[in-house]
């Protein structure tokens, strides 16, 4: 069995404003669920993951 495909990187900061994680881009919602998506929504999801990091903070 292969290991789920994540994008942490270790730095679990939640930024107040913008509400994501500042080392991967994720909701606290899509972090909670993340062991129950399948492989397929976890890709998606990490495919818009660089476009969020890129927006400027509020």
């Amino acid at each position: 069995m292969s290991a789920a495909s994540t994008p942490c990187i270790k730095v679990c900061v939640i930024d107040p404003q913008t509400r994501l994680c500042e080392g991967c881009g994720r909701t606290l919602a899509e972090i909670a669920q993340w062991s129950q998506l399948s492989e397929a929504e976890r890709l998606a999801i990490m495919a818009k993951l660089p476009e969020r990091l890129r927006q400027p903070k509020p």
